[in-house]
Parts: C-alpha cells; structure tokens; sequence
C-alpha cells in the first residue's frame, strides 16, 4: 500500500512539474506574438512611400522600364505603360519568356534556349538560339556590343555579341551554385555584376570575363544572405549603387559596388510577406517593385520634411533632406 502511494504521488508531481512547464512555455510564447503584434520587435522604417500602382490582367513574369514607360511580361504578350499609369499598347510574344532587356530601341527575350529580338512597337526582329542543347538561360544584361546570359544547367554566363554569335563562356573561379534559378545578373558602367546564390555572394567580372572580386556573407542579419540561395534579384540605382532581392524572408537592400552594405530598403511587411523575392528596378527618384499581378511605384518620404535616409546626400552635403538627392540609396 505505501509503495503504490508512494508512485501515485511521484505521478501527481510529475504531472505538476510537465503542466507548469508547458504553461511557461504557452505564455512566453503569448507574451512574442503580443510582442510582434504591437510592433515592439519590429523597429523596421522604410524610407520610401507608395506613390503609385499598376494592376496587371494577369501574372507579371518580368518588365523593365525604357524611355519613361514600362513594359511588362505577361504569359503571353508585353504589355506597355507610361509612368503615369497609362495602358498604352499591348503585342503578342511566345509564352515562357524569363527576362527582358531594351537597349538602343531594341527589346531582348530571354527564353530558357533561345532570344529573341523585337522593335518596341512588337515587330519582329528575329533572334538566334542557345549556344548547347543542354541549356537553362536565366537572367541577361546588354553592355556595348554584347549579351551576357546566365545559364543554370551548365552553371556559367554566356557571352554574344549582339548578332547572337558565341564570344565565350565565363566560370566562377569558386563555381557557380544555383539551387533554384537565382541566378540574376547586370551591368554597371561597363562592370559585370552577377548573383552566385548558393553561396550567397555577387561576384563581378570585367567585359572580357576576368573575376574583379566578390561579396556577400551568410546570415539573417542586415547586411547578409540567408537561405539556401540568396540574392535572387539584382537591379541598379541611377546612382550607381546594387539593389538585391531576397526571398524566404523577402527583403530589399542597397549595397556599394564595392560590396558595403548601405542599408535595408523594403522589409517582408511591406513587400506584402509570402517567401517569394520581389522583381524591382529604379527608374529616376522611383523604385518599381513587381508582386505576382501589380507593381507598386515608391518614393523617398520626405513629407515630414526630413529624409530617413541620413546618409550624406552627395548633391547637398546634407542628410537633413531628401530633396534634391533623389538617387542617395
């Protein structure tokens, strides 16, 4: 009898001791979602304001602005818009483009074996096909007379000149790790900048495919590339500064060309959350952010007359103002 108490007791105080626990547990998780609710450990302030939006019929896949209108990819065709919203024309493509260039009135495809070429009124101007059976074209960039092309099967950026003829094949001198088609790429006065996500770097390379350099470290921290592939996107500041693009916990940030991290842009909150990375390009005081059926148009706030971007503004020698320094980011 006193040993069957004796485990009838051990029981009681063991359901005690598993109960209070458990309850701590519930509570300190309470105590975080509370937190995150009223915003006490989400200290994020963009500097930038929603301006404008544009909604699309249909998915956006790609776009790019030229010559003050922006002209989008759809499933199936390119739709073209001014700045001010305005529809301005659409014409028909074949399905399954990945990205879109315009230099001197010329508009790029890129398909996954193929690019194609047309006036910017939708006529065609032909194109030429992948220099391997085997390829996986993702992203490209024009710079003087070339294309450069990155290619996810064969882990490496091809290079054309603008008749479509193979100049050469350029190699990460540390390979190039592409888990998931973030594999972006863009050109900066004449500089090569690319995206090797899997080991969350941008590497650089000179016209003729030499490596300058690259950077990037690991991290969830401001400044770093978490995940399994990031930067997914790339893009350029009138300003000559990197725009990257990150997705699981989607993000957008300013780097130097050299690589020093400038400052956080745009948080998941006010991308719209998901896991996805956002599209973006910067056009004049404006960055254009694409979500799956809109792109939303931002602008420095300085409506309350001080610019939260207090960098030194190169134009005016002062953080005090955004006016007047439309491509300090």
């Amino acid at each position: 009898m006193n040993k069957t108490l004796k485990i009838i007791l051990n029981l009681l105080i063991f359901a005690l001791i598993a109960g209070f626990g458990y309850y701590m547990v519930r509570s300190t998780m309470a105590d975080e979602r509370a937190l995150s609710a009223n915003g006490a450990e989400n200290t994020f302030v963009s500097p930038y304001k929603e301006v404008q939006r544009f909604e699309m019929a249909a998915n956006i896949v790609n776009f790019t602005i030229y010559d003050d209108k922006m002209y989008v990819v759809l499933a199936d065709r390119i739709a073209v818009y001014d700045l001010s919203g305005g529809h301005q024309r659409d014409f028909t493509i074949r399905a399954n483009a990945r990205d879109i260039a315009i230099d001197k009135a010329t508009i790029y495809l890129l398909y996954p074996t193929q690019i194609d070429l047309y006036t910017l009124d939708g006529q065609s101007k032909g194109g030429w096909n992948a220099c391997s059976d085997n390829s996986d074209y993702c992203a490209f960039t024009t710079a003087r007379d070339y294309v450069f092309v990155t290619d996810a099967s064969n882990k490496l950026i091809v290079q054309y000149d603008k008749q479509g003829h193979l100049v050469r094949f350029i190699k990460s001198p540390d390979g190039f790790v592409i888990p998931s088609y973030a594999f972006d790429i863009l050109n900066i006065n004449d500089t090569i900048y690319t995206s090797n996500s899997g080991r969350h770097k941008i590497e650089s390379y000179t016209l003729d495919g030499r490596f300058i350099t690259s950077f990037g470290v690991s991290g969830s921290g401001a400044g770093a590339f978490a995940g399994c592939c990031n930067p997914v996107y790339l893009a350029k500041t009138f300003g000559g500064h990197i725009l990257t693009s990150e997705k699981g916990n989607p993000r957008i940030s300013t780097y130097t060309r050299e690589g020093k991290f400038r400052t956080i842009l745009f948080d998941s909150e006010m991308l719209g959350g998901g896991t996805d990375a956002y599209r973006m390009r910067v056009w004049g005081e404006d960055i254009y952010i694409a979500g799956r059926r809109a792109i939303t148009a931002y602008r420095m706030d300085a409506t309350d007359g001080v610019c939260r971007d207090t960098r030194p503004c190169a134009s005016t020698g002062t953080g005090k103002s955004c006016k007047g320094c439309p491509n300090n980011f």
